[in-house]
């Protein structure tokens, strides 16, 4: 096999040297190479879900005048002084302010402005009465407002800068923007926001066996769902994802390819080829391109072939052929980086506190992430694993939308049993793992 020629050249076989590395050493020794991505400008109506670069800051106090709550009047607490259903105020309305309109002058002893619900306070005034609480009538063609109760100072007046003021931060650096950031980001004339550019994630599938997603079933051949699974992976943590496509299993083909990928790419990763059979030829890659093998097997199962590599500051996520495992070395050790490009200060999955609703009898030595769903039931969290639990399955990711993590050294788990479970699709994230 050309792997093995190769290797009789001179070059080390690492893939035959694996030592199981405990999975929070494993996601420490990736983010040691985390980076942060540099800002863009992008116009306001085209950064939905991207990562703000700078805080939000207010450029001008909300609001940024005295306003009215109601519909009501507008006037002088000091002239309802004493009033009561006994003794009632007469007050000449002299206009009527609606809301984007200023009274047209100061309000004056004995007045009232019949104002509108988000209009500005007219100055001079410093309560507003609702009309439930008034009567109006006309008088010698004039308009008037009787009132029988007394008025606080600033009673029903929604103050200046009551909400924000002036240069307060509103959102912080590392925040996606959702349609309530970007209410944030019009309301305080951010025509342009500064974003983080998205990292540009690499995506390479390897093996002959794979086909197209449009091509017919062959013997010995399954069609190619990493890739997408991948790709789709990426795009949800928020990187830009660049699909090379296939990698067969010719060793001079899939080096210079990996090769040429790398300068076009902030990250890479490859599906298959990581283990130790005659056709998986990443670890010899790894190993002409000279980089540096963070490692090459994590003690977690699915994935425990999980390899990450650096070359030249950049990082090289070699995730298991299988889908399942392949899906949880991406949620575990390439989420965070791609996080971690994007100024999140809590770039991992939110771990909770859940009860296992199946029992998970399967005895295993190293921890398990179990691909499951989370449900609540009577005030409490619970996560059921989903489908078959083998590595090379897929149809259990379609109803994934936690991970269970199942500390191993134990003969299983029962139905009732306190567990913990990573969020997948929860965007709170934590500081650590």
């Amino acid at each position: 096999m050309f792997c093995r020629n190769f290797i009789q050249k001179g070059f080390v076989d690492m893939s035959l040297h694996r030592k199981p590395m405990p999975v929070p050493d494993a996601v420490n020794s990736v983010m040691n190479y985390k980076k942060k991505a540099e800002g863009e400008i992008l116009p306001l109506e085209f950064c939905d879900n991207r990562t703000l670069a700078e805080d939000i800051v207010a450029t001008h106090p909300v609001p940024p005048f005295n306003k009215s709550p109601y519909d009501g009047f507008a006037l002088r607490s000091e002239d309802t002084e004493g009033l009561s259903k006994e003794k009632s105020g007469q007050f000449r309305v002299t206009e009527t302010v609606g809301a984007g309109h200023r009274a047209s002058r100061p309000i004056k002893e004995g007045e009232a402005v019949r104002i509108m619900t988000g209009a500005e306070i007219p100055s001079g005034a410093d309560c507003v009465a609702m009309f439930e609480i008034c009567q109006t009538y006309e008088q010698d063609g004039q308009s008037w407002m009787s009132l029988k109760r007394p008025m606080e100072v600033n009673q029903n007046i929604i103050q200046q800068g009551s909400e924000t003021k002036e240069s307060d931060v509103l959102v912080e650096a590392g925040t996606k923007v959702n349609p309530g950031v970007k209410a944030l980001l019009a309301t305080f004339g951010y025509s342009d926001v500064n974003v983080y550019k998205k990292p540009v994630i690499g995506v390479f599938a390897t093996g002959t066996e794979l086909l197209d997603v449009d091509e017919p079933l062959e013997p010995g051949k399954i069609r190619n769902s990493n890739a997408y699974m991948i790709v789709s992976q990426v795009k949800r943590a928020g990187g830009e994802a660049h699909y090379f496509g296939k990698l067969e299993d010719d060793f001079d083909v899939c080096y210079q390819s990996v090769s040429e990928a790398l300068d076009k790419v902030d990250v890479l990763i490859t599906t298959g080829g990581v283990s130790v059979g005659d056709y998986d030829l990443m670890p010899d890659i790894y190993e002409k391109l000279e980089a540096d093998v963070l490692f090459n097997k994590v003690a977690m199962r699915p994935g425990s072939v999980t390899t990450v590599a650096s070359y030249q500051g950049k990082l090289l996520f070699g995730l298991s052929g299988n889908p399942s495992a392949c899906y949880v070395g991406f949620e575990l050790f390439t989420y965070p980086i791609i996080l971690s490009y994007l100024g999140r200060s809590e770039p991992f999955h939110q771990r909770i506190q859940a009860t296992l609703g199946k029992d998970f009898k399967k005895p295993n030595p190293f921890t398990r992430f179990v691909r499951g769903y989370l449900r609540y039931q009577e005030g409490r969290v619970i996560v059921d694993p989903v489908g078959m639990d083998k590595s090379a399955v897929v149809s259990s990711l379609a109803h994934t939308n936690v991970l269970i993590m199942l500390p191993g050294g134990t003969r299983g788990y029962e139905k009732g049993d306190n567990v913990e479970a990573l969020l997948l699709e929860d965007q709170t994230g934590q500081e650590s793992f």
